[in-house]
């Protein structure tokens, strides 16, 4: 089985010529709706274990890269009014040049009769809304597809086996199958492709890194569970 590796939120850099854009904003963009704090910290980590990997450190409030080109979020509130052609240049130049890398990469193993596993790393905010979120780490995927159900299912227990108080949940804190990479993937392979989501709660970053005990259990657990 090959193992892709992607981590769609890692930073939050704007390119010089959109940095006008974010003037005096500063606070949204150091906070989780810049990037998935830790998230990239994580994918460096799990890194070794994969095939082929891949990260992106421009913040989603440019342009969203896991969310379709339908999707109303695909752009946000910064970047909603700008013009036609800049739009089009951000979707050629950041979104599409992620996307087909990672996506032509799963169809030439497809192609090679390859099993292909996407783990998609990311964090999510201890509190939002003014709701507290009652997990440690989500598992992301489709509960349609048997395959996923079931390395989710291993990878849980690995998971808690190294650490039993974990709080690990499936499809928490959103749905594997809401708009997202993963999901768009899987309508483009419908065999031999498997697309999990790892959420890892920001409660246990600082500094934008990871708790290393999480990253070393994940690790673990990723490792074991692929072999």
């Amino acid at each position: 089985m090959k193992l892709i590796l992607t981590c769609e939120h890692g930073g939050n850099i704007i390119p010089e010529i959109f940095k006008p854009l974010f003037i005096s904003n500063e606070t949204a963009l150091n906070s989780h709706r810049g990037f998935d704090i830790g998230a990239l910290d994580i994918f460096k980590i799990l890194n070794p274990l994969a095939d082929y990997s891949k990260y992106s450190e421009t913040t989603r409030l440019l342009i969203e890269l896991n969310r379709s080109l339908h999707h109303k979020n695909l752009f946000s509130e910064f970047t909603k009014n700008i013009s036609k052609k800049d739009k089009e240049a951000l979707i050629t130049s950041y979104y599409l040049c992620y996307r087909n890398q990672v996506e032509n990469t799963i169809n030439n193993w497809i192609e090679n009769g390859e099993e292909v596993l996407h783990i998609s790393v990311h964090s999510f905010t201890p509190i939002l809304n003014n709701k507290k979120r009652n997990c440690d780490i989500g598992l992301l995927y489709d509960s349609k597809r048997d395959k996923e159900k079931v390395f989710c299912k291993k990878l849980k227990s690995k998971l808690n086996g190294l650490k039993n108080h974990l709080n690990v949940r499936y499809n928490y804190p959103y749905l594997g199958k809401a708009d997202g990479f993963t999901t768009y993937l899987r309508k483009q392979f419908k065999s031999n492709y498997m697309g999990i989501e790892i959420e890892v709660n920001q409660k246990y970053t600082e500094n934008n890194l990871m708790n290393p005990e999480i990253k070393t259990v994940l690790f673990l657990a990723l490792k074991n569970t692929k072999s």
